[in-house]
């Protein structure tokens, strides 16, 4: 991973696009005095900046004292995001109502208390259109607090209205935290472990999934609620491997968002999330024909002002579609054309690093390291695997475990035996204390054992080797390992003489 500057205010700037950074230096102008000239002086020098060096900074910007740098960088800071504030309140619902709720708590502050209500009603029909349950119940305690200090008039059972309004609001915003909760840690197991290795943890997910919070929700026809239960669903069945499962609810959590139109501006990074499930959930029941469609409608949404206009979304839109075009060559078996996305994706990665998520970074490393092999260049596949091996976050269990596999099986392609030697019991040793060593698993490192002893002549063994593996293939307790690695795929090219990716392309041509 590369060494990468930490400091907020650089990577705050450097994320700015030129229409931010006209927008801030106007704002600066408009609303502060001379005293104010240094942040500019300051968002200039770090602006020009490659990586932050506060030595040179200092260097090259001499009015600039060490001593006052901390102040001004925190109000730089500020400035930059009250300048942000003001261009992007259009676009986001919650920045809209929270100004409002501003508006509406100077009227009260002001002493028009009747002026104030009627702006909270006009807030709270906002709100609820946009199911911004959360702001509700804020527009609620205004009201209540107004109501109680003051004799407003403004309706009869006033009271009891306001106190059947809030307990509404507090039982949605329990199920939405409760519902919400569970899908955080489903996902959050996912992202430690992958997928369920054995009966002890799918025992553990069953268990998170055992809390109520589903029976909680189940009859709501709140959207947040659904959207997180259809989430949980999607985690529960990628983790446990039953794709139909994970396919059946990123289908309902896309169609939420496609009768609810509005909600796709609103959260429109959940909308992108969903889109990516489904196609993931798609590419693993290799339903060709709908994978491209819906690769299709993210690529039209990637035009779109939602992802155009937010620099998260362009992100996340942009490591999405890679992931699914690099899933397109896994499926057609056209791995060396899918080389030819590499040095596009390596540029991209740079410019949006600082943004990125490590566990993206990994998986598009462990993605082209598979195209690498795939396409018969074992030696480039080790390059990207290294990358992951010498990950030094805890992060994503079964892709360091994987790797290392596919690390040892690319040295075992190149003739590299003394490695494969050597690697092979470092790996083995891993995969154990990392609990990953199922049947496929120990299966496969006797075969290399027994390689290793004999010089690497083992014809008739890869028939063996295939022959014990194809029925595990179809064990959902040991079918993850070739969700990782497509070991079949691989023998039948040494058992063949071809070349992986030719074996994988006559399977895509018969399936089709």
């Amino acid at each position: 991973m590369p060494n990468l500057s930490s400091d907020a205010l650089f990577i705050l700037i450097k994320s700015l696009e030129k229409g931010e950074k006209r927008n801030f230096k106007l704002f600066v102008a408009r609303n502060s005095g001379s005293a104010d000239l240094k942040i500019v002086q300051l968002f200039d020098a770090l602006d020009k900046m490659h990586t932050y060096d506060e030595e040179e900074l200092l260097r090259k910007n001499e009015s600039i004292q060490k001593q006052q740098l901390s102040n001004l960088k925190a109000h730089l800071y500020d400035q930059i995001l009250s300048s942000l504030r003001i261009l992007k309140q259009s676009e986001n619902i919650d920045l809209q109502i929270h100004e409002q709720l501003d508006h509406a708590k100077i009227l009260y502050n002001k002493g028009l208390y009747i002026q104030s209500l009627r702006l909270l009603e006009k807030i709270k029909q906002l709100a609820k259109q946009n199911n911004q349950v959360t702001y509700l119940l804020q527009v609620l305690f205004l009201e209540k607090k107004i109501e109680s200090l003051h004799i407003t008039r403004s309706m009869q059972d006033r009271a009891e209205k306001l106190s059947l309004e809030m307990n509404e609001v507090n039982d949605r915003i329990e199920m939405i935290t409760a519902i919400s909760n569970l899908s955080l840690q489903l996902y959050g197991w996912y992202i430690q472990h992958g997928h369920a290795r054995n009966d002890e943890d799918r025992k553990a997910v069953d268990d998170l999934m055992n809390n109520g919070s589903i029976e909680l929700v189940k009859s709501s026809k709140g959207f947040y609620e659904r959207l997180y239960r259809y989430q949980c669903y999607c985690w529960y069945g990628f983790i446990n491997q039953d794709f139909l499962m994970h396919y059946r609810y990123a289908q309902k959590w896309v169609d939420l968002f496609d009768k609810e139109e509005h909600m796709q501006q609103i959260e429109s990074a959940q909308y992108i999330k969903g889109l990516h499930n489904l196609i993931t959930s798609l590419f693993d029941l290799r339903y060709v024909d709908k994978f491209k469609e819906t690769i299709t409608v993210l690529e039209n949404v990637m035009d779109s002002p939602i992802v155009l206009n937010n620099q998260n979304n362009k992100i996340q839109s942009f490591v999405y579609l890679y992931i699914a075009k690099i899933n397109q060559h896994f499926l057609e078996g056209s791995f060396s054309e899918g080389l030819v996305m590499v040095p596009t994706i390596e540029e991209k990665l740079k410019d949006i690093i600082l943004y990125m998520d490590s566990h993206r970074v990994l998986v598009f490393y462990y993605k082209i390291a598979c195209l690498y092999f795939g396409a018969g260049q074992a030696d480039k596949a080790i390059d990207y695997l290294n990358r992951i091996i010498h990950w030094k976050l805890n992060l994503r269990d079964d892709l360091q475990c994987y790797a290392r596999l596919l690390h040892l099986i690319a040295h075992y392609e190149l003739g590299n035996m003394d490695i494969v030697n050597y690697l092979s019991k470092s790996v083995y040793r891993y995969m154990a204390k990392m609990n990953n060593l199922g049947a496929v698993e120990e299966v496969l490192f006797n075969f290399i054992r027994k390689s290793i002893q004999s010089g690497g002549e083992m014809n008739q063994s890869f028939q063996d080797l295939l022959q014990t593996l194809q029925p595990l293939e179809k064990n959902k307790l040991e079918s993850r390992a070739f969700m990782y690695l497509d070991i079949i795929s691989w023998l039948e090219s040494r058992i063949q003489g071809k070349d992986v990716q030719s074996i994988i392309k006559e399977k895509y041509l018969l399936h089709k």
